[in-house]
C-alpha cells in the first residue's frame, strides 16, 4: 500500500501587510486546499502562537499578531470558532499578548485567549509514558501551531515542534528542564512526544521577519521573507534546517525525530512551491554559545518567582497605568 509522501509548502512572503498577507496565506495553503481542508463549520480551533515575552515588543520575540489575525478570520469564514492559548514563561498569555500589541485584533475577532492549564495524558513513547499537557490543546477540535523561526540559545533553534513546548502548562516546563534538561537527547526526545500527543492539524511559520543569534528573545530581527506550512510538523521542521544552513544533528528536536522515525528525509517530501534550495540563507546567526538546558531547583525558584511577579503584581499594574 502505497502512503502519501508528506508535504511542505513554502513561498516568499515579505509583508505582513494585510490584503498582502492574506493574499501569501491564501497561496500558502492553496496545495492542502485551504484552510477549510482543516477546519469545518463548528470546530473550535486553538492557535497556538509563540507567546513569549512581553518585554522585548518589537524585537520579534514572537509570533507576529498581524499573521494570526489573518489565520483566525480564515478559520471564522469557513465557521470554526478560534480562540488563542499559550503558557508564557513569565505572565499570562493575555498580558504577553497586549504586550505585543495583540489587543485590536482580540477586540475586533472577539478573540478568546486563554492560558493553559494541565491534565496527564499517556503518550505513544515508553520513556514518557505520561506528559502533563494542556487540556484545551488536547481537547480542541483543531490546533493550528503558529511558532516563530528563532535561534535559541539552548535548543540552538525554534521551530513549529518546539513552539508547542508552550502547551506543556505553568511551570511544569521548569520541571521539565530539570528533569530532562542533563540529557540534550532525552530533552529534545521529550519536545518531540509532547508534540506527537498534541499532534498539530496544521502548522504555520512565521518566517517573515526570524529573530536570530541570542534568541529566544535576546537575539535580534532579521528579514527571511519565508512563510512555510505543513500538516506534518516533523517534515517542516526539516525543510526549515535545510533552509538555515543548520545541519540537523545540531538541532535536538530535528535529531530526536530523526532517531525516532518520525522526521521524513529531505528527499522524501514533496514541495508543491518553492524548494528549500531556492530559500538557503548562508548566514543565518546562531547564538554566540549554547547554555545548558537543565535548571538547578534555585533557578527554578527564581523563574517560579518571577513568573507570579510578572503575572500578579507587574501586569495587573500595567493595566491600572493605562486607565
Amino acid at each position: 500500500m502505497q502512503t502519501q509522501k508528506p508535504s511542505v509548502s513554502l513561498i516568499r512572503a515579505t509583508s505582513y501587510e494585510r490584503e498582502a498577507l492574506r493574499e501569501s496565506l491564501v497561496i500558502l495553503l492553496e496545495p492542502f486546499g485551504g484552510i477549510a481542508a482543516f477546519v469545518k463549520k463548528g470546530d473550535r480551533v486553538l492557535l497556538k502562537p509563540n507567546l513569549l515575552t512581553g518585554t522585548r515588543p518589537g524585537k520579534e520575540c514572537i509570533t507576529r499578531a498581524e499573521l494570526v489575525y489573518e489565520v483566525a478570520k480564515m478559520v471564522i469564514e469557513v465557521g470554526g470558532k478560534p480562540f488563542l492559548g499559550d503558557s508564557p514563561a513569565f505572565g499570562s498569555a493575555k498580558g504577553v499578548a497586549v504586550a505585543n500589541g495583540y489587543l485590536p485584533i482580540l477586540e475586533e475577532l472577539n478573540l478568546p485567549i486563554i492560558d493553559f492549564h494541565g491534565q496527564r495524558y499517556q503518550t505513544i513513547s515508553e520513556n514518557f509514558n505520561h506528559l502533563r499537557l494542556s487540556k484545551e490543546a488536547m481537547e480542541a477540535d483543531v490546533v493550528i501551531n503558529l511558532p516563530k523561526v528563532k535561534s535559541h540559545m539552548q535548543l540552538t533553534l525554534t521551530l513549529g515542534v518546539k513552539n508547542l513546548f508552550g502547551c506543556v502548562p505553568g511551570k511544569m516546563k521548569a520541571w521539565w528542564h530539570m528533569e530532562a534538561g542533563k540529557d540534550a537527547n532525552r530533552f529534545g526526545e521529550m519536545l518531540v512526544e509532547t508534540a506527537r500527543a498534541i499532534n498539530p492539524n496544521l502548522t504555520i511559520l512565521d518566517g517573515i521577519i526570524g529573530h536570530e543569534g541570542n534568541g529566544p528573545s535576546n537575539g535580534e530581527p532579521r528579514q527571511l521573507g519565508i512563510l512555510a506550512a505543513a500538516s506534518d510538523i516533523f517534515a517542516l521542521d526539516r525543510a526549515m534546517v535545510e533552509i538555515l544552513n543548520v545541519p540537523p544533528e545540531q538541532v535536538p528536536t530535528v535529531a530526536a525525530s530523526q532517531r525516532l522515525g518520525v522526521c521524513p528525509e529531505l528527499a522524501a517530501i514533496e514541495f508543491p512551491h518553492l524548494n528549500p534550495d531556492l530559500l538557503k540563507i548562508q548566514d543565518w546567526r546562531l547564538p554566540d554559545k549554547l547554555m545548558p538546558i537543565d535548571f538547578g531547583m534555585p533557578r527554578v525558584i527564581k523563574s517560579t518567582f518571577k513568573h507570579l511577579y510578572t503575572r500578579f503584581i507587574k501586569e495587573p499594574m500595567s493595566v491600572y497605568g493605562r486607565e
